[in-house]
C-alpha cells in the first residue's frame, strides 16, 4: 500500500527568488557570462527550453546559483494569462555549465537531500499543484506568486524514497520515448521542408524521379517572374485555376455570439489552418439553422483553406486541406475556402503551392497591415501559380503524401504516449495505483 504523507511545501523545501537583473548585464554569448534562466526558459507543459538562453555578467553570490537538487518554478506572467505561472523546470543536464543563475521572476525550490528531485519535479507538473500555485498569484498589471502563500501549499507525497525513485524511473522512461518521438517528428518535418523545396524547383520527371538540379542540367529549366521552374511548366494567374474562392461571412453575419456549445455545424477559423495541416483540436460550432443562412460559405472535404491573416508565428497565406473525414463546415472571416478547376489544377497541388517559396514571395508583396499582415481574396487572385501537367501534379502530391503520412504516424504515437504519461502520473503520484518496491536482498551469512 502507498505510504503517503502531507506537509506544507515550506517544510519540504526552502524557497528563494533569484537575482534582480538589468538588461545591460545580459549577454548572448556564453563566453561573456553565466547561463541565466528567466520565464522564457519555461515550457508550458513543464520542462526547460534553452533556445535563446541569456548569459549574466553582473554581480552574484553562491546563494544565487541553481544546484543539482533544485527545482525552479516560474512565478510570474506578464501576460496575466497565468499559462506559465507554477510551471516547474528541472535543469539536470539541460545546460552545459556547472553554474546557473535565475531571475527574480523564478522561485528556486531547494530540497534537503532526503527526497528524489525527479519524483518531486513530476509531482509539481501535475494539474493539482499548478492550480494550487495559481491561487497565490497576486498583482494588477503583472501576476506574481506570493512566497508566503507558496510555503503553505499542502504537498501529498510518497515518503518511501524507494517508491519515489521507482515512480520517477517509470515516468522518465516514457519521457525518453516522448523525446525520441519528438526528435523523429522534427527529422521528418525537416525532410519534408527539403522535399517541398525540391518538388517546386525541380518537379518530377517522366521517370518518376526528381529532375537533376538546375546547376547540372540548366537546359531543363526556365526563368520566370516567380523564379526558376522546369521548362514544361506554365505560369498562370491563380484566378484562372480557381473555380471559386470565398472569404468568411461579412461582419454581423457570423459573430462570437452565434457560437453554440452543443455540436452543430463546425466553423473553420484561423487557428485551424496550419501549414499543410488542419488543426482539429480547437473546435467551434454554430446552430444548423444559422449555418443554413451561410450556404455560400460551406466547406467540404478536400476544399483548400487559406489564412487571410497572419502573425509572428503563423504566416499569412498558409494553407491546408479540409479533411475528408470531418462533417461539412462553414468558414469564418479571414479564412478563405478555395476550389480549383479540376482539369487545370488539383486542390492538393494548389495547397502545396501556396505553402511553397514560389508563392511566399508573392504573398509578401500583397500583404497589408503592420502588426498583423493580411491579404484579401482580390489580391490572392493576382498571384501567379507554376503549373505542371495534371499527371506531374499527382506525382508531386504523392511524394508529399508519403512523407506527411510518416509525420502523422509519429504524431499519433506522440499523442498516445502523452496520454499514457498523463494517466501514469495521476495513478502513481496520487497513490491510486500502489507502487511495489522489491525488498533489498539480505547478505548471505558467512560460515566460520
Amino acid at each position: 500500500m502507498s505510504d503517503l504523507a502531507t506537509i506544507p511545501l515550506g517544510n519540504l523545501a526552502s524557497l528563494r527568488r533569484g537575482i534582480t537583473y538589468t538588461e545591460s548585464a545580459l549577454r548572448d554569448n556564453p563566453e561573456d557570462g553565466i547561463p541565466y534562466v528567466n520565464m522564457k526558459s519555461f515550457l508550458k507543459n513543464g520542462g526547460f527550453n534553452n533556445n535563446g538562453l541569456k548569459y549574466y555578467s553582473g554581480f552574484f553570490t553562491d546563494q544565487d546559483l541553481v544546484g543539482k537538487s533544485d527545482i525552479l518554478i516560474a512565478n510570474t506572467d506578464v501576460t496575466r494569462e497565468g499559462d506559465i505561472i507554477g510551471v516547474p523546470a528541472l535543469f539536470l543536464g539541460n545546460v552545459n555549465s556547472n553554474q546557473i543563475l535565475y531571475s527574480h521572476h523564478v522561485t528556486r525550490l531547494r530540497l534537503d537531500g532526503a527526497q528524489s528531485v525527479s519524483y518531486l519535479f513530476y509531482l509539481f507538473c501535475t494539474d493539482r499543484y499548478r492550480r494550487e500555485m495559481k491561487k497565490y498569484a497576486r498583482g494588477t498589471t503583472v501576476l506574481m506568486l506570493d512566497m508566503k502563500g507558496l510555503q503553505r501549499i499542502p504537498v501529498t507525497y510518497h515518503v518511501n524514497i524507494a517508491q519515489q525513485d521507482k515512480i520517477a524511473r517509470i515516468l522518465q522512461t516514457i519521457d525518453q520515448a516522448i523525446e525520441k518521438t519528438d526528435t523523429l517528428i522534427d527529422k521528418y518535418q525537416q525532410i519534408k521542408a527539403g522535399l517541398m523545396h525540391d518538388l517546386f524547383t525541380r518537379g518530377i520527371g517522366s521517370d518518376g524521379k526528381l529532375r537533376p538540379p538546375r546547376e547540372q542540367a540548366p537546359e531543363l529549366y526556365k526563368e520566370t517572374p516567380i523564379g526558376w521552374i522546369p521548362k514544361e511548366w506554365k505560369i498562370s494567374a491563380i484566378s484562372s485555376v480557381l473555380e471559386s474562392v470565398v472569404d468568411g461571412p461579412f461582419g454581423s453575419n457570423l459573430k462570437t455570439e452565434h457560437y453554440v456549445e452543443d455540436p452543430g455545424v463546425r466553423v473553420v477559423r484561423l487557428q485551424n489552418v496550419l501549414k499543410y495541416e488542419y488543426n482539429d483540436s480547437d473546435r467551434a460550432y454554430v446552430s444548423d439553422r444559422h449555418a443554413g443562412k451561410l450556404v455560400r460559405n460551406k466547406v467540404i472535404g478536400e476544399d483548400v483553406l487559406i489564412a487571410g491573416l497572419g502573425d509572428d508565428k503563423f504566416p499569412v497565406g498558409r494553407s491546408c486541406m479540409y479533411p475528408n473525414g470531418l462533417p461539412s463546415a462553414i468558414n469564418k472571416a479571414d479564412c478563405f475556402r478555395a476550389r480549383c478547376v479540376s482539369s487545370i489544377a488539383m486542390n492538393k497541388f494548389f495547397m502545396l503551392f501556396l505553402n511553397s517559396m514560389l508563392a511566399r514571395g508573392q504573398v509578401r508583396r500583397y500583404e497589408q497591415g503592420v502588426t498583423r499582415p493580411r491579404i484579401n481574396t482580390g489580391n490572392l487572385k493576382q498571384l501567379n501559380i507554376a503549373l505542371p501537367s495534371i499527371k506531374e501534379q499527382a506525382a508531386i502530391c504523392s511524394k508529399f503524401n508519403r512523407i506527411q503520412d510518416l509525420v502523422e504516424v509519429e504524431k499519433r504515437r506522440l499523442a498516445k504516449l502523452q496520454k499514457q504519461k498523463s494517466g501514469l502520473m495521476h495513478d502513481l503520484l496520487t497513490g491510486k495505483v500502489p507502487v511495489q518496491v522489491e525488498p533489498e536482498a539480505k547478505p548471505e551469512p558467512v560460515n566460520a
